[in-house]
C-alpha cells in the first residue's frame, strides 16, 4: 500500500468515525510483529481503562491500517483481545491478550485516543507509538491518590445534600463512605472477592443510617445512606454495557450487564443485612422517613448535583479539563429532570429524557474536542443514579412490605437502564444528524448500522 493510499484510508478512520473494511485484495508481504503488539497493547489499555468495545475495535483496526497489517481482523470481548493478519505469502499470524485487570482511568483514554489519531494520519512511526504507549502506561493520574480516595466520600456528601441533608448529614455520609471504602480496600489486599468488598462498603453506609435512627433522627438516615450508595453504584459499566448492546457486541454487553447486576446485588445484600439486623434490634426503621426526590430547583441542590458529577469525575481519574464540563452536565441533568417531574412526567421517562439531552451535548463536545466521550457522559448522569430507591426497597422488604420492596427495586433498575439508554441515544442522534464526518459509506461501515433483517 502506497503512502497516498495509506493516508487516504487513515483519514477516513478519523472522519468517518468507524474503521475501514479490511482490504480484500493485494495483501502485504510481511506482518510486522511490533505492529501487532502495538495494536494489542493499545486495545488492552483502552478496554482496561473503561472504553466501550466498539471504540476499542475501531482504534485497533485504525492502527492496523496505519501500520499496514495485511487483511487485519480484530476481535474484542470484555476479557480478551485477538488480532489476526493475513499476508499474501505464508500463514496467517494471530496473537491474543487477556484483560486481567480493569481499573477506570479516563485520563488514559484521552491520551490513547490522541495516540491513535496521530498514528492514523502518519504523524507517529512505530517506535514512537510504542514509546508513547509506554509513557501512558507508566503515567500517573492527574490527581494525588488521597484525593481520588477522598472523592468517594465527597460523592456521598454531595448526594446527601442533594437529597435534603445539611452539613452534619453530609459529614456523616463522608465518614461512613470513606470507612467502608478503606475496609473494602483492606479486604481486596487479602484476596477477598469484589462482591463481598461492595457488600461490606454498602453495609457501612446502612449502619451509619441505623445509628442515626437509633439516636432519634430518622429523617436524616435516608439522606446518609443514599449518599453512601451513590458512591458505589456502577454508572460506568452500566453505560458501557448498554452501548455494547446497541452496537451489536452482545457477548461483551451481556458480560458487562452481568457485572452491573452483581455489583447492585452486592450493594443490596449489604443494605439488606444491616436493615434486617437493625429491625431485629427494634431500631425504628420504616418508610415514613424516606424522602421522595425533591422536585425543586433550589440553588443548593443544583450546586450539589454539579458537585456529585465533579467528584465522580475525580474518582474516575478524568482529565482536569473535563471537570468544568462535568459540573455543567450534572447541573443540567438535574435541572431537566426536575422540570420534567414538575410537568408530571414519570421519573423513569424523566431520567431517560434528561440523559438524552446530556448525551447529545456530551457527544457533540467530545467530537468537537476529538476526545473520547465516556469521561463526559458517566460523571454527568451520576446525580440521577437511584440510591434512594434501592434503600427504600431494602427497608420495605424488611418491614413487612415485600411487594412494595420488589417494586422499588424494579424501579431503581428501570431508572438505571433509562439513564444508560438515554445517554447512548444522545450519541446516536449526534451520529445520525451531524453534517460532517460520517459519510454514507462511513455509516454503513459501522457494524451496528448494518441490516440484520430483510435484505
Amino acid at each position: 500500500m502506497g503512502a497516498a493510499e495509506r493516508l487516504r484510508r487513515t483519514w477516513h478512520v478519523l472522519m468517518d468515525g468507524a474503521p475501514p473494511e479490511p482490504p480484500e485484495t493485494e495483501p502485504g508481504e510481511v506482518v510486522d510483529p511490533l505492529a501487532i503488539e502495538l495494536v494489542l497493547r493499545v486495545g488492552e489499555l483502552l478496554l482496561a481503562s473503561g472504553e466501550t468495545t466498539e471504540r476499542v475495535n475501531e482504534a485497533m483496526l485504525g492502527l492496523a491500517v496505519a501500520y499496514e497489517l495485511p487483511q487485519c481482523e480484530a476481535q474484542v470481548t470484555l476479557t480478551s483481545l485477538l488480532v489476526s493478519a493475513h499476508p499474501k505469502a505464508g500463514h496467517p499470524v494471530t496473537a491474543s491478550r487477556a484483560i486481567r485487570r480493569r481499573t477506570p482511568a479516563y485520563w488514559r483514554l484521552t491520551g490513547l485516543h490522541a495516540l491513535v489519531q496521530e498514528a492514523s494520519i502518519g504523524m507517529l512511526d512505530l517506535d514512537e507509538a510504542h514509546q508513547r504507549l509506554a509513557n501512558l502506561k507508566r503515567g500517573r493520574p492527574p490527581y494525588p491518590p488521597w484525593l481520588i480516595v477522598a472523592s468517594l466520600g465527597l460523592i456521598a456528601a454531595s448526594a446527601s445534600v442533594l437529597t435534603g441533608g445539611g452539613a452534619l448529614v453530609a459529614g456523616t455520609a463522608f465518614v461512613a463512605t470513606l470507612l467502608g471504602d478503606r475496609v473494602a480496600a483492606a479486604l481486596a489486599r487479602r484476596g477477598v472477592a469484589e462482591f463481598f468488598q461492595l457488600t461490606v462498603a454498602a453495609g457501612f453506609g446502612a449502619t451509619a443510617a441505623a445509628l442515626v435512627v437509633a439516636m432519634g433522627n430518622p429523617a436524616h438516615a435516608s439522606t446518609i445512606v443514599t449518599g453512601a450508595i451513590l458512591a458505589l453504584l456502577p454508572g460506568r459499566p452500566l453505560v458501557a454495557s448498554i452501548q455494547d448492546g446497541i452496537t451489536g457486541d452482545l457477548v461483551s454487553a451481556g458480560a458487562r450487564l452481568l457485572e452491573v447486576f452483581f455489583m447492585i446485588a452486592a450493594i443490596v445484600a449489604g443494605l439488606g443485612a444491616v436493615v434486617y439486623l437493625a429491625v431485629q434490634l427494634h431500631v425504628a426503621i420504616d418508610v415514613s422517613h424516606l424522602p421522595s426526590a425533591p422536585a425543586t430547583l433550589k440553588p443548593i441542590q443544583v450546586l450539589a448535583a454539579a458537585a456529585v458529577s465533579v467528584t465522580f469525575a475525580v474518582s474516575l481519574a478524568a482529565p482536569r479539563d473535563i471537570l468544568a464540563a462535568a459540573a455543567l452536565g450534572g447541573g443540567l441533568i438535574w435541572i431537566v429532570y426536575v422540570l420534567l417531574l414538575g410537568w408530571n412526567v414519570p421519573p423513569v421517562l424523566s431520567s431517560a429524557v434528561a440523559a438524552t439531552v446530556v448525551g447529545v451535548l456530551a457527544n457533540g463536545l467530545a467530537r468537537h474536542r476529538q476526545a473520547p466521550v465516556m469521561p463526559y457522559l458517566v460523571p454527568a448522569i451520576s446525580p440521577l443514579l437511584p440510591g434512594t430507591l434501592l434503600y427504600r426497597g431494602m427497608v420495605e422488604l424488611n418491614t413487612g412490605l415485600p411487594q412494595n420492596g420488589v417494586l422499588s427495586l424494579i424501579g431503581a433498575l428501570s431508572v438505571a437502564l433509562a439513564l444508560g439508554a438515554g445517554v447512548n441515544l444522545g450519541g446516536e442522534l449526534v451520529r445520525a444528524f451531524q453534517r460532517v464526518g460520517l459519510t454514507a459509506s462511513g455509516r454503513w461501515a459501522r457494524p451496528a448500522a448494518r441490516r440484520t433483517r430483510g435484505f
